[in-house]
C-alpha cells in the first residue's frame, strides 16, 4: 500500500514539475512571503541535506561554502534541480529518494532543510524521524510549511480545502509539525507563525548528548 502511495505521488509530482516554478512564482509571495525561503536557507551551514528539494528553488538562497545534497521522489523535479544547479554554478549531490527512507548513514549532515514539502509527505512522523537520524549531534533542522491555523474560524475552511488538495496532489493543510519535531528528540530554538497562523518557520537542534 505504501509503495502504491509513493508511486502515485511520484506520478503527480512528475506531472506538475514543468509548471511548478511558474506556479510558485505567483503563489509563494502571496501565501508564504518573499522572505520565507531566504530566512530558512540563510541559517544552513556545513553539510546540508535538502529534503524534497523539488526543482531546486532553495538553491540560490544557501550561503557560500555549504556542501549541498538534495533528495526528491520525482525524477522530473530532480532534473530541473540539476539544471538550476548548473545555471548557478553549484555542485549538488541529487538523489531520488523518499523522505521517510533517506539513503544516508546516521549522523551524516550538519543541517537538514525541508521547505513547503512536509505537507506532501505521506508519513510526516517517519520523515521527521529520518531527519533526526541523519543529523549529527548539534545539527539543526530548518522547516517552512503551511500548517493548521491557530484560529478556529480559519481552521474550518482549511479542513474543507484539504479534502480537495489531498485528492489532487496529496497535500495536507492541517498538519502540526512542531509537536512531532519535539517528540523526535529535537530542541526547538525558534518557531514563528505568520499569515494568520497558517504558516510556520521552525528551527530545531539535535542535542549533542
Amino acid at each position: 500500500m505504501a509503495l502504491d502511495a509513493t508511486a502515485r505521488s511520484r506520478r503527480l509530482w512528475d506531472r506538475m514539475a514543468p509548471r511548478y516554478d511558474r506556479d510558485m512564482r505567483r503563489l509563494e509571495p502571496l501565501l508564504f512571503g518573499r522572505d520565507a525561503r531566504p530566512w530558512v536557507c540563510a541559517q544552513a551551514g556545513g553539510d546540508v541535506l535538502d529534503v524534497a528539494v523539488g526543482t531546486g528553488l532553495n538553491l540560490p538562497h544557501y550561503p557560500p561554502g555549504v556542501r549541498l545534497t538534495g533528495v526528491d521522489l520525482s525524477p522530473v523535479m530532480l532534473a530541473a534541480a540539476a539544471k538550476r544547479a548548473v545555471d548557478l554554478g553549484l555542485t549538488v549531490d541529487l538523489r531520488e529518494a523518499v523522505a521517510e527512507r533517506l539513503p544516508f548513514d546516521d549522523a551524516s549532515f550538519d543541517t537538514v532543510v525541508c521547505t513547503l514539502s512536509l505537507c506532501s509527505v505521506a508519513d510526516d512522523t517517519a520523515a521527521i524521524g529520518e531527519m533526526h537520524r541523519v543529523l549529527r549531534p548539534g545539527g539543526q533542522l530548518l522547516l517552512l510549511d503551511h500548517v493548521a491555523a491557530t484560529n478556529r474560524i480559519l481552521l474550518a475552511p482549511q479542513r474543507l480545502w484539504e479534502k480537495v488538495t489531498l485528492r489532487m496532489v496529496g497535500d495536507h493543510q492541517t498538519r502540526h509539525p512542531l509537536p512531532l519535531v519535539k517528540r523526535a528528540g529535537f530542541a526547538v530554538t525558534d518557531s514563528r507563525r505568520s499569515r494568520a497562523g497558517t504558516v510556520e518557520r521552525l528551527r530545531a537542534v539535535k542535542p549533542a548528548c
